[in-house]
């Protein structure tokens, strides 16, 4: 089982508790769509009792889920089993898990259906809009946390491809270091969005290893992580209000962090800051 599986496995698993809680639903559950967008096995599940649902494969138009999965949009049964709007290829699992009324809202990333989250409950009645909102706010926050690392995993396959030492080793001016440096910037901002502490740490080491890339020996970092974020946007062209943009943060915050990096770099001036980090080695 490759990484990138585990992790959304655990990502799933995470965003279903907090749908269960939320929704106050005793069973919630989900699965990833295979690449081709035709079915999708269901693999994680809180709250249920049997084993009648797991490693169910979901096919496009295909119950309530699959209705779901080709419609892009959020539904829901009273009553699984009696329910006329839906096909029935999955009545023997849901009937033997006792469940009853349903509902499912599909996890997007870009255009794209990547997944499907479901909560049930045993007894047959109308779930209502406010379990529905609660279950797609859920959805679009798993779908965000997605789409960011898979713009992280991108970025990293170009740069771990890259000769970065070789392009480090040309004159400062060389495109290809000004790509190093864009890189590094965009990297700690996209950084900020990360809630897994693996892929965080994963990100923290490129960054490292661009920094590292010079013959310039790196002194100690007198910068707190928020400064030297900061002080990597302004490196590549980025005012106050564009840092704070992608940072998440607000223009006068940027300032207050530029301000704090200027002094502990002894510099008057932005561009005196990026000259004494890059000479101190904690930027590219």
């Amino acid at each position: 089982m490759s990484t990138a599986t585990v992790q959304r496995g655990v990502l799933l698993r995470a965003a279903l508790k907090r749908m269960c809680r939320a929704t106050g639903l005793p069973v919630t559950f989900g699965g990833v769509v295979v690449p081709g967008g035709r079915s999708m096995p269901l693999t994680e599940f809180v709250g249920i009792r049997t084993d009648a649902l797991s490693g169910l494969v979901i096919g496009a138009g295909n119950g309530l889920g699959g209705r779901v999965l080709v419609t892009a949009r959020p539904g829901s049964v009273n009553d699984y089993a009696a329910d006329s709007k839906i096909s029935h290829e999955y009545d023997t699992a849901v009937t033997a898990e006792g469940l009853r009324a349903i509902a499912a809202v599909p996890v997007m990333v870009g255009e794209s259906v990547f997944g499907v989250l479901y909560s049930g409950i045993r007894e047959s009645l109308s779930l209502g809009t406010r379990v529905l909102d609660t279950m797609d706010h859920t959805a679009r926050r798993v779908g965000l946390q997605l789409a960011v690392e898979e713009q992280v995993e991108r970025r990293l396959a170009e740069i771990e491809t890259a000769t970065v030492t070789r392009a480090a080793r040309e004159a400062p001016s060389a495109p290809q270091w000004e790509q190093v440096r864009e890189a590094h910037a965009e990297l700690r901002s996209i950084a900020q969005e990360i809630t897994d502490p693996v892929l965080r740490e994963r990100i923290q080491r490129v960054c490292d290893r661009l920094t590292r890339s010079t013959d310039r020996q790196v002194l100690e970092n007198p910068l707190s992580p928020r400064e030297l974020d900061v002080l990597a946007l302004v490196a590549v062209g980025c005012g106050n209000a564009e840092a704070a943009r992608r940072l998440g943060l607000r223009p006068e915050t940027v300032k207050s962090y530029l301000s704090n990096a200027m002094h502990k770099l002894g510099a008057h001036s932005r561009m005196d800051a990026v000259i004494a980090a890059r000479r101190t080695g904690v930027l590219p």
